[in-house]
Parts: structure tokens; C-alpha cells; sequence
């Protein structure tokens, strides 16, 4: 019989200091069986500093979700699907190999990839030369220190109050609190 995946819920409330963008988001998040809790996070961080962009590319007549992620690897992990059902944003967290980055980028206005965990840095020497024409991508790295951090603040039930500014978020809960700085590798 095969496992199910568990599910999440979280009240983030967003306040992006730096895009101007201030907003609620009543999430479910479904984590595959495989999924740690430092990846489903880094999937939230990643909504988060990303979701002004609903506003920016939709003019906010848009979709701002999760994606099937684990489960449908040609579906991303966090998307803008404009009211057409263009994929705007695409998101993925983690390492994944240069095919999907690529489909991604041909299915896709702009690309962002979150990579984070100890081996990331092993894994951008391997595959950073290969993704250097991708025009569209866009990588951004999690310390892996800082994954581990916010994976300390998941629950099956959360509240999230994140701010972005100066290109920091700062996930904070009654668990405690994160600051995540990422940095552009791409």
C-alpha cells in the first residue's frame, strides 16, 4: 500500500516591504512521503518571496499555488499562472538535474531555482556551466544551516508572519524565528 502524503496548513500573512506587497495566504501544503520538512519549507520560503510577483506579472488576475512537486516532476513546486493559464513563474527547490530545468524554461516566462542542503554548492560545480545559456533561469541559494532552522517551525497547523525587506525574509512563528538571506548564484 503506498503512503499518502501528509498535510499542512499555514496562515501566512506576507508583508514585502521592498515590492510593496501585503497580503494573507491560506496554504495547504501536501508533503510527499519522501519530502523532509526542510524542503517543504524551503517550498514556503520560496512563495513568499516570491509572491509579489502575482501582482507584478498578473496585475493580481492570477494563480499564485504549489505545485505537485515530488509527485509530478514536470509540474514545479511553487508557480504564477496568469487568468490565460500561461505558467508565468515556475519554482523549484532542491537539485534537480539540467532536463528539467531546461523543459522548465521552455514552458515558462522566468524560472527560479532554490537550491539548498549541505551538497549544494558539490552540485552547482556540476551543473552550472551546463545551465549558463538558460537566460530565464535564475538560482538562489538556502544555506543549509538555515534550512535545518526552518524546518524546527513546521507543524501540521501554522501561522507564518513573513517580511521581506532588503532582500531578507524573516519567517517567524510562535516556534521562534528564521532570517533567510539568499544568495544569487545565477
Amino acid at each position: 500500500m503506498a503512503l499518502k502524503s501528509t498535510i499542512f496548513k499555514a496562515n501566512l500573512s506576507i508583508a514585502d516591504i521592498d515590492h510593496g506587497y501585503y497580503a494573507d495566504h491560506n496554504l495547504t501544503l501536501a508533503r510527499h512521503p519522501s519530502e523532509t520538512d526542510e524542503r517543504m519549507m524551503v517550498r514556503l520560503v520560496a512563495l513568499a518571496l516570491n509572491a509579489w510577483q502575482l501582482q507584478a506579472l498578473c496585475g493580481g488576475d492570477g494563480t499564485l499555488a504549489f505545485g505537485a512537486g515530488l509527485c509530478d516532476p514536470d509540474d514545479p513546486d511553487v508557480h504564477i499562472t496568469d487568468f490565460t493559464g500561461a505558467r508565468r513563474l515556475w519554482i523549484e527547490v532542491g537539485q534537480p538535474e539540467e532536463k528539467p530545468i531546461t523543459r522548465a524554461c521552455n514552458k515558462s516566462d522566468q524560472v527560479l531555482l532554490y537550491p539548498f542542503g549541505p551538497a549544494a554548492e558539490v552540485w552547482w560545480k556540476g551543473i552550472e556551466n551546463k545551465v549558463a545559456r538558460l537566460h530565464k533561469l535564475a538560482v538562489y541559494r538556502i544555506p543549509a544551516e538555515v534550512a535545518q532552522q526552518l524546518a524546527a517551525l513546521a507543524q501540521r497547523s501554522m501561522q507564518l508572519q513573513a517580511t521581506v525587506q532588503e532582500g531578507q525574509l524573516t519567517l517567524s512563528s510562535e516556534l521562534g524565528m528564521v532570517l533567510v538571506e539568499p544568495s544569487q548564484w545565477k
